[in-house]
């Protein structure tokens, strides 16, 4: 993921209340590629990346409808 997409992953993981830390894989170098960590420091931290889509994936179960917008338009029937 991006920066950007980091924003949005970071933001959904706190109102969610999952842990970890958004991060770029390369301190030094924010426009690479980032990941979810388990803590900011970069000498200690772990890639959690798959553990924490795997709790966001949990806390959506497939099947269940997401925001939708449109207009139910009769048939001249009703």
């Amino acid at each position: 993921m991006d920066a950007e997409q980091a924003r949005d992953v970071d933001a959904l993981l706190h109102r969610l209340g999952i842990p970890g830390v958004v991060a770029p894989e390369d301190p030094e170098k924010a426009a690479g590629p980032w990941r979810v960590y388990d803590t900011a420091d970069p000498a200690t931290r772990r890639d959690v990346t798959a553990d924490a889509l795997a709790s966001v994936a949990a806390r959506f179960p497939e099947g269940r409808p997401g925001p939708m917008r449109g207009f139910v338009i009769p048939s001249e029937d009703e």
